[in-house]
C-alpha cells in the first residue's frame, strides 16, 4: 500500500501529506487519525502541542503554536507563528577535506581564446540605462530566429542575439552602494564566457556612463567589446542601423567555434527555488544537493544564494564553513538584512509567497531549512556579495533577495554558465546567456507542466527512485545541458525580459 505521509526525523512533530487526507481516515504509520483536511504537501500533526509550544520538522524548529493542536490537526498558517530561534553556529564544526573524483567528469564546452569555457554562444545588447532599451531590444530583435530567420541562417554556431535591459540607470548617486551594485552586475555580463562578444548602448547623458561600467572593471573596448550612445550616433534610428551593421560584421567570426571535451572544473552552476512547496525541502533540493556534491567533487563549483530563504538555516552552513572569516562573512551578511528588513519596515518572515503557502510552507524558517538542502554536503569555501566574480570552486554562496530574477541575474554576473532550478508550483524562468533546467519537486507538477519541466523529482516521493539516483540523473542533465542540449526554457525563449538586476539606491 502506498504510503500517504512521510516522516522526516524520529522527533519531528508533524509528517507532511503524500496525498490530500480527509477527516478520519487512518494513518498506520504514525498510528493516529485524521481529524480535518489536509491538503498534499502540508503538515499533520502525530501529537499534542501546547499553546506556545515549538513545532519541529527535519528536527528543526519552524514555529510556535498559536493555540493547541490536537495530534491529527492540519498545521499551517492557521495555528503556527514564527518563533524567534537562537541556533548554534558551531562554525567549522562539520567541515571535511573534499574527495576529489579522478579523473574528473566532463562536458562539451566552447573554449574561449582567453581560457574561459562557455556552455552557449550568444551575443549580448547591453543597455546603461533605461533610455536605451527601445534600440537595445530593436537590435536584438532584427536577428531573432522566430521572426526572421534567415538572420542567422548562415551562422548555426550562434545561439542568439539577446537585449538585456533594466529599468534604471539614472537619478542614481554614483557614489552609492545601489550604482556599485548596478555596475558589477552589468560588467559581469560583459565578460561572461556565454557572450561571445557584448555591445553597450546608451543614451548618452545618464549617470551610468558606459566608460565607467568598463572602468569598475578594468574593461576597455576590444574586438568582443563595442559601445556607442543614441545622442553620439544621431538619434533612435541611426542607433539601431549601427548596432544591426555591428553586429553582422561580428557574426563570421563569432560563429567559427566548437565544442571540445573540458573537464567539470569548468561549470560553475547556480541554484535557485521558486514556487517552492512543502515537498521542496524532501525531493527536488535534496537531489540538487547531491548533484551539487557529485559537482563538487568533479572539481566544479555551485552557487547558493537567496539570503532571506536561508535565515533561520544559516547555522546548517556555518558548520560547514571552510574557515572562520568565511562563516563570518555569511553572518554579516544575515545580519545586513535583518537590518534592512527594519529599516524598511518589513520583517524575514514576509517571504513566503501565497503559493508557498498553498503549498504546504508555513514560515521562513520551514522555507529555509529546505532551501539549504540544495547545497549538499561539502564544504562552504567563500562567501561573496552580489554579483561579485566567483573566483573559489567548490560549494559558494553569493549573497541576494529571495525573488529569483534578481538572485540568478546575480549569479550570472559572477560568472554561472549554468542554473539549476527546483519549484512545486511551477515557475516558469530563464537567464540568457545561461540555460536554466527546471526540477520539479512532485510528479503531479512534472505531468502538468512537462512543457517547461526538465526533470521529475517526484519518483523519489512516489519511492521509484532514491535522491542518490535522482542526484546522479540531474548531474548527467547538468553536463549534457552544458554540452548544447537545449532545456525547455531555451526551447521557450525565456531569459531576456527576466534579466533584474538588483536595485537598492535611492533614486531621486
Amino acid at each position: 500500500m502506498k504510503a500517504k505521509t512521510i516522516r522526516l526525523h524520529p522527533d519531528d512533530d508533524v509528517v507532511i501529506a503524500l496525498e490530500p487526507l480527509d477527516p478520519g481516515s487512518r494513518i498506520e504509520a504514525e498510528g493516529l487519525d485524521v481529524r480535518e483536511p489536509v491538503p498534499a504537501g502540508h503538515k499533520l500533526a502525530t501529537r499534542d502541542i501546547p499553546a506556545q509550544g515549538p513545532i519541529r520538522r527535519y528536527n528543526q524548529v519552524i514555529g510556535l503554536a498559536t493555540q493547541p493542536i490536537r495530534a491529527g490537526q492540519h498545521v499551517h498558517v492557521q495555528n503556527v507563528m514564527m518563533a524567534s530561534v537562537k541556533n548554534d553556529y558551531a562554525i567549522g564544526a562539520d567541515a571535511a577535506p573534499t574527495e576529489y573524483v579522478t579523473p574528473p567528469a566532463s562536458f562539451m564546452g566552447i573554449r574561449r581564446p582567453d581560457g574561459r569555457v562557455a556552455t552557449r554562444n550568444y551575443i549580448g545588447i547591453m543597455t546603461s540605462v533605461n533610455c536605451s532599451a527601445r534600440v537595445a531590444r530593436a537590435i536584438a530583435d532584427h536577428f531573432r530566429r522566430d521572426l526572421r530567420p534567415e538572420a542567422l541562417g548562415d551562422y548555426p554556431n550562434i545561439d542568439g542575439v539577446v537585449a538585456l535591459t533594466h529599468g534604471f540607470g539614472c537619478g542614481i548617486d554614483v557614489k552609492s552602494e545601489g550604482m556599485a551594485i548596478i555596475r558589477r552586475t552589468l560588467s559581469g555580463y560583459a565578460v561572461h564566457p556565454n557572450f561571445a562578444a557584448v555591445i553597450f548602448v546608451g543614451l548618452g547623458c545618464e549617470a551610468n556612463q558606459i566608460g565607467d561600467i568598463l572602468a569598475s572593471r578594468g574593461l576597455a573596448e576590444s574586438p568582443t567589446l563595442h559601445s556607442y550612445t543614441i545622442q553620439d550616433v544621431g538619434g533612435t534610428t541611426n542607433a539601431i542601423r549601427q548596432g544591426i551593421e555591428l553586429v553582422k560584421s561580428l557574426l563570421p567570426g563569432l560563429n567559427d567555434v566548437k565544442r571540445e571535451p573540458v573537464p567539470a572544473s569548468y561549470l560553475t552552476v547556480g541554484l535557485q527555488c521558486g514556487g517552492s512547496d512543502g515537498y521542496s525541502g524532501i525531493s527536488a533540493n535534496p537531489a540538487l544537493g547531491a548533484a551539487v556534491d557529485l559537482l563538487v567533487r568533479n572539481g566544479g563549483t555551485a552557487i547558493l544564494s537567496e539570503t532571506p530563504e536561508v535565515y533561520g538555516a544559516e547555522h546548517l552552513l556555518t558548520r560547514r564553513a571552510a574557515s572562520p572569516e568565511v562563516a563570518q562573512k555569511l553572518i554579516s551578511r544575515i545580519d545586513w538584512w535583518k537590518s534592512y528588513c527594519a529599516k524598511n519596515g518589513a520583517e524575514m518572515n514576509n517571504n513566503p509567497s501565497a503559493g508557498n503557502k498553498a503549498g504546504g510552507l508555513t514560515t521562513i524558517l520551514e522555507k529555509s531549512l529546505g532551501a539549504v538542502a540544495k547545497a549538499g554536503t561539502t564544504n562552504l569555501t567563500e562567501v561573496y556579495e552580489y554579483a561579485e566574480p566567483v573566483t573559489q570552486r567548490g560549494f559558494v554562496f553569493m549573497d541576494s533577495p529571495g525573488f529569483d530574477p534578481i538572485s540568478a541575474t546575480g549569479q550570472v554576473a559572477s560568472g554561472a554558465n549554468l542554473i539549476c532550478f527546483t519549484t512545486g508550483r511551477g515557475s516558469a524562468f530563464g537567464c540568457m546567456p545561461t540555460p536554466s533546467l527546471k526540477l520539479a519537486t512532485n510528479s503531479a507538477t512534472w505531468r502538468r507542466q512537462q512543457d517547461d519541466m526538465d526533470i521529475d523529482c517526484g519518483v523519489i516521493l512516489e519511492g521509484d527512485a532514491t535522491i542518490e539516483q535522482v542526484g546522479r540523473q540531474i548531474f548527467d542533465r547538468m553536463l549534457s545541458c552544458a554540452s548544447g542540449v537545449p532545456s525547455k526554457s531555451e526551447i521557450h525563449g525565456y531569459g531576456q525580459d527576466e534579466f533584474v538586476p538588483w536595485q537598492i539606491a535611492v533614486v531621486t
